[in-house]
């Protein structure tokens, strides 16, 4: 049992975060960015060549990580591969003892760096945790066929709490949970008020038992926090807009407005951790992270 699962079953709350592979073969910068977080969060997203654009490879990068100290969970998008390159690489992530994934559709190719790419698309979010859920439980592949060894994970998927309207997310996220997802991570909160009202909707609809991990965006800039606002699916209060566009120090702003969120987020309950987000700044974690009280983190 990894450090994320055994935080989340003891009912401690956890921290994660995101570290983006390179779009290049230095393994070095991965154990740089990892290093940054170590010992400051319990478990570190490796994205799957986010925002569609070509980085190495997520699985590779996750093992970077882990000698890094640092538990990998390992994102894993329907966008490239079919479901046979999909769960064979499942297979070869368990064999490698890799204990975290979090599965999610992809970006678009037409938004990144090789439009022309085909959108495979055979495997969504929601069917890529049935088919690792049905791998781990049923011992079975999609096709129906036995797997003598099956894998073992700790399985995951992501919630849009301000998508609109909000009852697709919340359907999307009962489906998600009803198919046998541990944990959920989020997108970013900036209305916890908001973020509430769908917790409320989501455990009333049948999602009671499935942690919920809320996303905390740690802003660095007003022209940053702008464009955040304009992102499908994420709201952005105009007072953080503004509050960032007045600071004399934008990037402290942001690690406070952060602070005071996770400070909501514990108060209002609910939330068994948070997600932290940093873009290409993992520098803002451990400041949040101790500003938050939350260092330094329990023992597994």
């Amino acid at each position: 049992m990894g450090r994320l699962e055994t935080l989340l079953k003891a009912g401690r709350f956890v921290i994660t975060a995101e570290i983006n592979p390179p779009k290049s073969a230095n393994g070095g910068i991965v154990t740089r960015r990892a290093g940054v977080l170590k010992g400051y969060v319990d478990a570190a997203n490796v994205t799957d060549s986010n925002r569609a654009q070509v980085a190495m490879s997520s699985l590779a990068a996750a093992l970077f990580v882990r000698d890094a100290g640092v538990e990998p969970i390992v994102q894993m998008t329907g966008r490239d591969r079919n479901r046979i390159a999909l769960q064979s690489d499942l297979l070869g992530g368990a064999a490698l003892g890799l204990p975290n994934f979090v599965f999610m559709s992809g970006d678009d190719p037409k938004q990144g760096n090789h439009p022309e790419a085909v959108n495979v698309k055979d495997l969504d979010g929601l069917g890529l945790l049935k088919a690792a859920v049905g791998m781990r439980d049923r011992h079975a592949f999609i096709s129906g066929d036995e797997i003598r060894q099956p894998p073992v994970f700790f399985v995951g998927a992501t919630a849009s709490p301000f998508a609109v309207p909000m009852e697709a997310d919340v359907k999307k996220t009962v489906e998600k949970a009803a198919a046998g997802a541990d944990f959920l991570q989020t997108q970013p909160v900036f209305d916890v008020e908001g973020f509430g009202v769908w917790l409320r909707a989501i455990r009333a609809a049948g999602a009671a038992k499935v942690a919920i991990i809320a996303g905390v965006f740690i802003l660095r800039s007003g022209d940053q926090a702008e464009r955040m606002a304009k992102v499908p699916g994420v709201s952005v209060p105009s007072a953080i807009v503004e509050r960032m566009r007045a600071a004399a120090d934008a990037e402290r702003e942001g690690v406070a407005i952060a602070v005071e969120t996770i400070a909501k987020l514990r108060a209002q309950g609910g939330a068994q951790g948070v997600h932290l987000y940093a873009i290409e700044w993992p520098e803002a974690i451990p400041l949040a992270v101790e500003s938050a009280g939350l260092f330094p983190r329990p023992e597994a």
